[in-house]
């Protein structure tokens, strides 16, 4: 499948591919009304120079741009906000209470992910973190809104998947920018029967309940479309939070029976291979065709990183 970088969904918002590792593996949102214009996720810093191409391609000033708005600090969706708020000088940052202090030092973040992906290899896939001056940073509270020319956007506290997580409930589109909550939706494994929804339990911060109080909450708002993250628009909300919400018990059904059958050293391992089991079948249930090592290949990253969340929840849970 061949993903353009930038997707015109309607209603003023812009899909824009960020990049990352390879295409179509994590999307950002141009969110344009009258002359000004905001940013939903950031990419890393290797996006930033697809986002100022757009934005000259589309006689958009930098300094139309009003807002940057990650919806968690996750590196993927606020790699690149010290760069982007050096070059758009009026924008604000709108953060969640509890991401905002790294975004104003990300050291703990950069350190965090240097040892795990080691620095050569962390300035390949995320380049720098550069730190947000703080009078340019408003965090933003739980149903507290903002406008954004004629459209309002209300923003929603969401844990769950990290606690400090976001949702954007766009009122004009009444789309929900939902960041990791709403999981994850791959185009390369839609089918007939729709986007194949998954979640995504990254660590450090996973919460099972937390997480199906927010997908609950989200749908409460009766959004038309949702705009992933990871990745593109989807329709269908009700059905796709119905899977979301069985898929949550499945998943701790499914540590919970690691930790009664191996000791702590081997979860991630066995998490590994019964959750890339659990989601092969559902895949092939919702009319998946593709042969199994290519579908394994394509669900490899988040089944490691679905695991290892897991991993850290248990450890934690009890």
């Amino acid at each position: 499948m061949t993903f353009k970088t930038y997707e015109d969904l309607g209603q003023g918002i812009t899909r824009i591919d960020t990049g990352m590792i390879h295409e179509g593996l994590a999307a950002l949102y141009l969110v344009g009304s009258e002359d000004e214009w905001a940013l939903v996720e950031t990419g890393t810093q290797h996006s930033i120079a697809t986002i100022m191409a757009l934005l000259q391609a589309r006689g958009i000033d930098p300094m139309q741009v009003k807002y940057i708005i990650p919806t968690h600090v996750h590196l993927d969706h606020a790699g690149g906000v010290g760069g982007l708020m050096q070059r758009l000088p009026q924008a604000t940052l709108l953060v969640h209470p509890r991401g905002a202090r790294h975004m104003i030092d990300p050291a703990q973040l950069k350190a965090g992910a240097t040892a795990v992906y080691g620095a050569e290899v962390f300035q390949q896939i995320y380049g720098d973190l550069i730190p947000v001056e703080p009078h340019r940073v408003r965090q933003m509270q739980d149903a507290e809104q903002v406008t954004l020319g004629n459209r309002t956007l209300v923003f929603y506290d969401t844990p769950g998947h990290a606690r400090h997580h976001f949702c954007v409930h766009d009122l004009q589109s009444n789309g929900v920018f939902s960041g990791d909550t709403f999981g994850l939706a791959y185009p390369t494994l839609n089918t007939a029967n729709g986007p194949f929804i998954m979640l995504s339990t990254t660590p450090v911060q996973f919460d099972p309940q937390a997480l199906k109080n927010s997908i609950t909450k989200l749908l409460s708002l009766q959004p038309g479309r949702m705009y992933l993250t990871h990745y593109g628009a989807v329709d269908g909300v009700p059905a796709l939070a119905e899977q979301l919400l069985l898929q949550v018990d499945d998943y701790v059904a499914i540590a919970r029976r690691v930790q009664a059958q191996a000791p702590l050293e081997q979860w991630e391992q066995r998490l590994v291979g019964l959750l890339t089991g659990y989601t092969v079948n559902r895949a092939r249930r919702h009319g998946c065709t593709l042969a199994d090592d290519e579908l394994e290949r394509i669900l490899a990253l988040d089944m490691k990183l679905n695991a290892q969340g897991l991993a850290v929840w248990l450890a934690s849970a009890d």
